[in-house]
């Protein structure tokens, strides 16, 4: 293929992706229905849902200015040349692959986070406080960011040079090296994640004794299923909105519970949600889950490898030298539709789950209480109760929450 092939296809990606998204947010939003859902009823007032309409409404027009202006500068610069000239640039100063790489998406990281950081600041201070969400003070917000670089940028600096050395020495091996590499990494931090990463942004705290844990510890046992870390997050500290998950595998399993889930349910909804969680311990989701992330790494370290020694995906971007780094940045483009079918499949499997999950909480303990703790958290955090069936079918890992309690009503 030549330069201009590659040029063409790599712009032509990225206005395809724009405008898929775009129309998809279209049709999501104009699938509104003012009718509130027979089984909401009891739950939902007209003031209440059609708050939650103009809530989606604002996030909506917000994220499409974002979009919008993300993708004009990104096309400004693929179009311009600019991306090649300042890869250009660094290589006449830094003839390291590593050094290099880290500069240029050092800067790119920082351009883009620059870029969205108003919408951020709107979304989190202006929208979500608006709508009684907001509980991030100024100071969490800064620091979340700065945590963010320092561990965003540790972690993403070993991986880069681990992936730069394996290609600067075992070329004729690169991609299955590497694959071995990220997988071990994406072990540790599915063993590890609770305990090492996500006590830098939150309060963790064991579940205290009392009517909770026993129930929750009576329901274990029932299930056969051995489990010791039961946390509380601080969810609060940042939102008002409630959630719980799952995370880790073999003696590492840990449930946490938001401060903000307990705050607005009863024990019984409590247990009924994370009995939602151990189904998909006890389904295998969580292994399942783990097996594709690390396969999908695999296919795109494969694909990877074949183009990036191409030098024309460099000069396609404006650069008269080859560069691993902005050969990723090219591949990342070009990858991107395989990553989106990638992300569709895993979407149908992970609403297949949650289904598999929701049964299992029915029939190992109380599927009314399930359905009663759905519908609050649906409440309680405005969700959408009518998208689009494309859209869920594009980006939904999770069922409407209307589907799910149909199914649970089976």
């Amino acid at each position: 293929m030549t330069t201009e092939g590659y040029f063409y296809i790599i712009i032509g990606i990225l206005a395809f992706d724009f405008v898929l998204d775009r129309v998809l947010e279209y049709i999501n939003d104009k699938n509104w229905s003012d009718k509130i859902p027979d089984i909401m009823k009891d739950y939902y007032d007209q003031e209440k849902y059609t708050k939650s309409q103009k809530y989606h409404q604002e996030h909506g027009r917000l994220d499409a200015w974002s979009s919008s202006i993300s993708f004009l500068l990104t096309m400004i610069v693929f179009v311009s040349g600019l991306i090649g000239q300042f890869s250009d640039f660094i290589l006449s100063y830094y003839s390291s692959p590593f050094i290099g790489s880290l500069i240029f998406f050092g800067v790119l990281m920082i351009v883009n986070d620059m870029i969205s950081l108003p919408f951020s600041v709107y979304s989190t201070f202006v929208i979500e406080e608006k709508y009684g969400f907001n509980k991030t003070s100024p100071a969490t917000f800064v620091m979340d960011k700065i945590k963010g670089y320092l561990v965003g940028g540790i972690i993403g600096a070993g991986i880069l040079w681990a992936i730069i050395f394996i290609f600067e020495n075992y070329a004729d091996h690169f991609w299955y090296l590497a694959w071995a590499v990220i997988t071990i990494f994406m072990l540790f931090m599915n063993m590890f994640y609770v305990d090492l990463i996500l006590p830098l942004f939150n309060k963790l705290k064991p579940l205290e004794d009392g009517e909770l844990r026993q129930a929750i510890e009576d329901y274990s046992k029932k299930v056969g299923f051995s489990l010791k870390n039961i946390y509380i997050i601080d969810g609060s500290k940042r939102s008002t909105k409630s959630n719980a998950f799952f995370s880790g595998i073999g003696p590492k399993k840990t449930i946490v519970l938001y401060d903000t889930l307990i705050e607005k349910h009863s024990t019984e909804e409590l247990v009924a949600v994370l009995a939602h969680e151990v189904g998909h311990y006890k389904k295998k989701h969580t292994l399942l889950g783990l097996f594709l992330g690390i396969l999908q790494t695999g296919l795109t370290l494969f694909i990877l490898n074949l183009f990036i020694t191409e030098p024309k995906i460099s000069y396609a971007l404006g650069a008269e030298n080859h560069t691993f780094y902005l050969g990723l940045v090219a591949f990342s483009v070009l990858y991107s539709p395989i990553s989106e079918i990638m992300g569709i499949i895993s979407s149908v499997i992970s609403r297949k789950n949650e289904y598999e999950a929701d049964a299992f909480a029915k029939e190992t303990y109380d599927g009314e209480a399930l359905g009663t703790a759905l519908k609050k958290l649906s409440v309680d955090n405005l969700s959408n109760l009518y998208p689009h069936p494309v859209y869920v079918f594009v980006h939904y890992s999770h069922p409407p929450v209307l589907k799910r309690l149909e199914a649970l009503d089976k």
